[in-house]
């Protein structure tokens, strides 16, 4: 597969399991009736931005995630106090467009000192025009605009708050929800595609072989079967013969092998990583066996059961690295990328099993309790309920603020370390 496909079919994988995310967000909250200012793919610095209807659709610089942004959950960064000189444009008797600067260049507008407004409830604007008090009602999509960016009001009955707990709870577990239906259904796609094995695979086959690595200086090839080591069967087990390499860093191993139907031994001496490791160089995977079409219940099974034990994979490695910290166990965007694209190289077939993954992880991780993530703001949801009453909205954003920050800064550090990762060629 050329570099150009691989590196467009990484960007693809990405883009769709983040958008799926964000479009169950953004799907659930405009059937609650909020207003979504914005659908975002990414963070930091826009690199693409389109109005359509209410909702801008901007693409980010920073490719580790994406937001919605709906009215309501942060301060409304533009307002209009009283002693404020404003134009207003009126159509239909109603204010359309509210002016907060550059009044003398607006044409067609009333010009006055705002005396009483009311942008989210009685949606009104009372102005002083040349002495006289004149009120307007404002409608309820009115834009206010200042600095060149138009942004629309918010009348309550749009905001996030103002919506029932169970309203604002589907609208953020929406997100990860949809990550788990795509999950499943690009699971259902990889059975369609890899169908039923009719027997059970019996051998380890050496899939590809890193170059300079103790494996090719010990000529070992793709497409041999590792027999055993030092006497030690391995069969399928792909886990035991990791197991005995890592345990091996600077120790010559006797390989048995069959190449072309021809019993031969090997001698590797693993080389230690950073963490004193043994490696050789190599990746592997059991024999193809003949395979079958999967029926519709085969594949709904399947997915269900894929689903199952990735999960519990997914937890356990969340244990282990609670247990047994070690940095080097967490991939940031890079690492995420870098394998991402090998994957790739693999097929479309590998390729989809791994988004599915990618998809459930997503979903998984956004409802851990972690403040700035889904889950936490579910919490949050579920103390409103039980004590009857929200908490107090500036301690919860402050919450959420030091969780994003804290997200941020471990994604530096480990992108960081990403990087040294590569070119130090580990």
């Amino acid at each position: 597969m050329h570099m150009i496909q691989v590196i467009l079919l990484t960007v693809l994988v990405f883009f769709v399991i983040v958008t799926i995310h964000e479009w169950g967000h953004y799907f659930f909250a405009k059937r609650a009736g909020i207003l979504v200012r914005e659908f975002a793919i990414g963070f930091g610095p826009k690199l693409f931005s389109v109005l359509r209807g209410e909702t801008r659709y901007t693409l980010r610089l920073i490719p580790a995630g994406g937001f919605v942004r709906m009215a309501g959950e942060d301060p409304e960064i533009v307002e209009v106090q009283p002693g404020q000189t404003i134009a207003v444009r009126v159509k239909d008797n109603v204010v359309k467009k509210i002016y907060l600067d550059r009044l003398d260049e607006r044409s067609d507008v009333i010009r006055g000192e705002v005396t009483s407004i009311d942008l989210e409830r009685s949606l009104h604007v009372t102005l002083d025009v040349e002495g006289e008090l004149e009120r307007f009602a404002v409608h309820p999509q009115a834009l206010l605009i200042s600095k060149g960016r138009d942004t629309q009001i918010a009348p309550l009955d749009r905001q996030f708050g103002s919506k029932t707990v169970a309203q604002r709870a589907l609208a953020i577990a929406a997100g990860p929800i949809m990550n788990f239906v795509l999950a499943f259904v690009l699971f259902a796609a990889y059975i369609q595609m890899a169908g039923i094995p009719t027997a059970e695979p019996d051998k380890l086959l050496v899939s590809s072989v890193l170059p300079d690595s103790p494996a090719e200086q010990s000529k070992l090839q793709k497409g041999d079967v590792i027999h055993a080591i030092n006497g030690t069967k391995i069969g399928t087990d792909f886990d035991k013969m990791l197991d005995m390499i890592g345990k091996s860093p600077n120790v010559a191993l006797k390989v048995d092998i069959i190449r072309n139907g021809v019993a031969r031994q090997v001698v590797i001496t693993p080389k230690p990583d950073a963490d004193g490791i043994g490696k050789v160089g190599i990746t592997a995977g059991v024999n193809k066996v003949p395979t079958r079409h999967a029926t519709f219940t085969e594949t709904i099974s399947g997915s269900a059961k894929l689903m199952k034990n990735m999960t519990i994979s997914i937890f356990e490695g969340f244990k282990q690295l609670i247990t047994n910290f070690n940095l080097n166990d967490i991939g940031g965007p890079v690492r995420t990328a870098e394998v991402t694209g090998q994957i790739a190289q693999q097929g479309i077939v590998q390729l989809t099993s791994w988004t599915a993954l990618l998809s459930l992880y997503l979903g998984i991780f956004n409802l851990l309790p972690i403040p700035a993530l889904d889950g936490s703001r579910l919490i949050f949801l579920g103390i409103e309920a039980l004590r009857g009453r929200p908490v107090d909205p500036n301690r919860e954003s402050m919450v959420h603020f030091v969780g994003f920050a804290m997200i941020m800064l471990l994604m530096l550090v480990v992108t960081y370390n990403d990087i040294l990762r590569l070119v130090r060629g580990e």
